[in-house]
């Protein structure tokens, strides 16, 4: 399976389009470029049974975040607050950036 680019990172602010959470915000705690999936912190909980272990000693029902697509998301741009779709653009010393599409604010740090 090829590693497609995705146009988000850890740590970005990301809404979500489509499913149970449509409408929800949140920050990507983990990225999975090979599956193209994304892990939004409080976002598509599921609940897993799990066996008492030396980590877990009571075991039980633990709710954790699943893995969602990162077709399924759209960065919120720090500027203007709103969900945009992101560009890369290249800087004059050379280096390249995104940008929000629709204030045309440069998103990185």
């Amino acid at each position: 399976m090829a590693t497609t680019k995705l146009q988000i990172k850890k740590d970005d602010t990301v809404k979500v389009l489509v499913g149970k959470d449509k409408g929800k915000t949140g920050k990507i705690t983990k990225v999975f470029s090979a599956k193209g999936r994304v892990i939004v912190e409080n976002v598509n909980l599921v609940k897993r049974h799990t066996r008492p272990s030396q980590a877990n000693q009571e075991g039980g029902i633990i709710e954790k975040e699943a893995s969602i697509d990162a077709s399924n998301v759209m960065l919120v741009c720090p500027a203007c607050n709103a969900a945009s779709r992101v560009g890369v653009k290249l800087l004059e010393n050379g280096s390249k950036a995104r940008f929000c599409k629709k204030c045309n604010e440069i998103v990185d740090k």
